[in-house]
């Protein structure tokens, strides 16, 4: 997985675990990705892409298309 969007580039931050008694460790921050079928020049691809462009609608996801019996 890549940890990064692809349409907004976000990706993890660095920051501290901060405890009751104010002990800091270091922890990462990780983006709320998910895989999307979306459309790329009108073609469906499979993209990681974080929840606030898809909740934004910076992402046109791509529909099912029925199968011909």
């Amino acid at each position: 997985m890549s940890l990064r969007c692809d349409v907004c580039g976000k990706g993890p931050l660095r920051g501290n675990s901060v405890s009751h008694a104010k002990n800091r460790t270091k922890r990462r921050f990780l983006p709320n990705l998910k895989r999307v079928r979306a459309l790329v020049d009108k073609t469906p691809k499979r993209l990681w892409v974080c929840t606030q462009c898809l909740k934004s609608g910076r992402v046109a996801k791509a529909g099912r298309v029925a199968k011909a019996a």
